[in-house]
């Protein structure tokens, strides 16, 4: 029996087990709506703004580990995906974006709300089809899924046009798909698995670079055995925070521009890098030329391009972290490591990056801690870009896989609000936090209304300093504190929350901020509070762009008193 292209769409759906898409309809997808009316197993949630729909299907995913789906109309419906597809793409986040097209006599006619948005995802996605035959959607809505959460996962963009969505054809879905071009490897080759082992063996000063492929191939396990075995320091990427507990005594925090002083000089004087699914973004590096002068490079991705693209590497091992590290652990050595680990401990005491001094004010990172201290640890935290994204980073401490949940690759401010939308729809359970800065909330503001409708209890942390905080932090360190275009005016955050039926605090006196956050965690809803913190507090310490992980910007010590119990809790092993 012929269907019509809508209903193969939906039940393509069903049997990749797709059960939540997020979207915004519009004329060009009027049939494949019409049609997702009848399908009562697909939960579609309706965002206000079709960015929206891109983040929250890109959290989604990287809470569930499924494949998230988002939906949108031909022309600014489709432009409106585009930052979220690149998020995504960068962040490696496995992602089916539709999108409605003109119908087929039109395309190339300049008809209304026609772009060519294959053309223009083109550089942002794994791959992207125009599908001119109904008959030919179930075979690439199956390659689509697979492309997506295969190998290194990334955005896959189908468009579709509206006489596509209407016309019939057969509905068979294939079992298997076959690229050509297109080859997983997961295991990696025996011989460098063999020579990494060995490397790792001889070191005296390694330190382990662990990034988001150790959450995305589900290793965490196998890095922890590799780690107690050979006692080996972790550092994470940004975005590879949450792949190893940071109560752990071998647990040294993130690395780079923002990452703490420890961290980085320890990667400044190692003698062995084993850097596991990260790719050495500028972010993490500093000038390459000065990154790790003294260590020879072992490099697990999945990703062949990015293994050499940026660092010259001694050991490239090709293959999924996970069946990499079940081969390489065997090969291990047992060791201590003591005189190291003892000198990675004497920096953490001489170069604290997680003590929050004494402060009339509310500080952004205090606001951190107690968010925290409430919560226990058991919460996901959402953040978009800027300071707020590295407080974030910094001062909440991270014990469960996927718990921090960011824009990293390109930065993306917005993303926090639908971001966390997406990871509570995807972890109803879970205690989820949005933290954004005043900037950010207002790019994406109107998904409060989401929030309220899909009932999502997200629970939302301003850190409202009055300014875009990380530029205007640029502005005073490098270009002598002319605030251009920086200092912000923002509406009344709790008038709005409640506005949109969400109950919020305006927190302006530290004795507040505990039971402030207290008081959202009691409520079973959504909650917002905004933390009135102090308007010039700059995120430390700090790589200078175009320096070197070893030249540390660190808080000027006149101005650090650090207050009691404030320092991150490390595990004896």
């Amino acid at each position: 029996m012929k269907i019509s292209g809508a209903h193969i769409v939906c039940e393509s759906f069903l049997k990749e087990n797709v059960d939540v898409v997020f979207g915004y309809p519009g004329g060009a997808v009027l049939p494949f709506y019409d049609t997702l009316y009848q399908y009562d197993k697909i939960r579609h949630i309706l965002v206000r703004h079709e960015q929206g729909a891109a983040h929250a299907a890109d959290a989604y995913a990287r809470v569930t580990g499924k494949v998230g789906v988002c939906i949108a109309t031909s022309g600014p419906g489709a432009t409106n995906l585009v930052t979220g597809i690149a998020n995504a793409y960068l962040d490696s986040s496995p992602m089916v974006a539709i999108t409605g097209q003109v119908a087929r006599p039109f395309i190339g006619k300049d008809a209304f709300q026609e772009v060519d948005i294959t053309g223009i995802t083109l550089p942002i996605t794994k791959h992207n089809y125009l599908v001119m035959k109904a008959s030919d959607l179930p075979e690439i809505i199956k390659e689509s899924f697979y492309l997506a959460r295969t190998g290194r996962p990334g955005p896959v963009h189908i468009d579709i046009p509206r006489d596509v969505f209407t016309e019939l054809a057969e509905f068979n879905y294939p079992d298997k798909v076959t690229f050509p071009g297109y080859k997983v490897k997961p295991q990696g080759h025996p011989t460098q698995i063999k020579k990494a082992a060995a490397l790792i063996n001889a070191a005296q000063q390694p330190v382990i670079l662990a990034g988001r492929g150790v959450l995305v191939s589900n290793a965490t396990g196998e890095l922890k055995e590799l780690v107690e075995k050979a006692q080996i320091p972790v550092i994470t990427t940004l975005l590879g925070i949450s792949c190893f507990p940071e109560s752990h005594a071998l647990s040294f925090g993130m690395i780079g521009m923002h990452g703490t002083a420890y961290a980085n000089m320890a990667v400044d004087a190692a003698d062995v890098v084993i850097a596991i699914g990260m790719r050495f973004d500028d972010r993490a590096t500093g000038r390459i030329s000065g990154f790790a002068p003294r260590a020879k490079i072992v490099h697990i991705d999945v990703d062949a391009a990015e293994i050499g693209k940026n660092v010259r590497v001694n050991v490239p091992i090709v293959g999924d972290v996970k069946h990499v590290l079940k081969s390489l652990n065997p090969l291990i050595n047992e060791s201590s490591r003591f005189a190291w680990i003892t000198q990675l401990e004497c920096w953490r005491e001489e170069h604290p990056s997680t003590d929050i001094r004494e402060c009339d004010g509310i500080l952004p990172q205090y606001v951190i801690n107690k968010i925290h201290e409430v919560t226990g640890g058991n919460a996901t935290i959402v953040t978009g870009v800027g300071q707020n994204q590295m407080w974030s980073a910094r001062y909440f401490w991270y014990n469960k896989p996927n718990s921090f949940i960011s824009s990293g690759g390109l930065g993306t401010m917005g993303f926090e609000l639908p971001a966390a939308l997406g990871a509570k729809i995807g972890r109803p359970e879970e205690n989820v936090w949005c933290v954004a800065g005043d900037g950010g909330f207002q790019m994406t503001i109107q998904e409060l209304a989401t929030i309220v409708q899909e009932k999502a209890a997200v629970k939302i942390a301003i850190i409202n300093n009055g300014f875009l905080g990380m530029v205007r932090q640029w502005q005073e360190l490098f270009y002598e504190k002319r605030y251009a275009a920086t200092p912000l005016w923002s509406p009344d955050f709790v008038k709005i929350a409640e506005a949109y039926g969400i109950p919020g605090l305006r927190v302006t006196d530290k004795l507040q901020v505990l039971p402030a956050i207290q008081q959202a965690m009691e409520y079973d809803g959504p909650f917002l509070i905004d933390f009135v913190v102090e308007p010039e507090e700059n995120i430390y310490p700090m790589v200078p762009p175009g320096a070197s992980l070893a030249e540390i910007m660190e808080e000027p010590r006149e101005t650090v008193h650090m207050g009691k119990n404030s320092s991150k809790h490390i595990s004896n092993l």
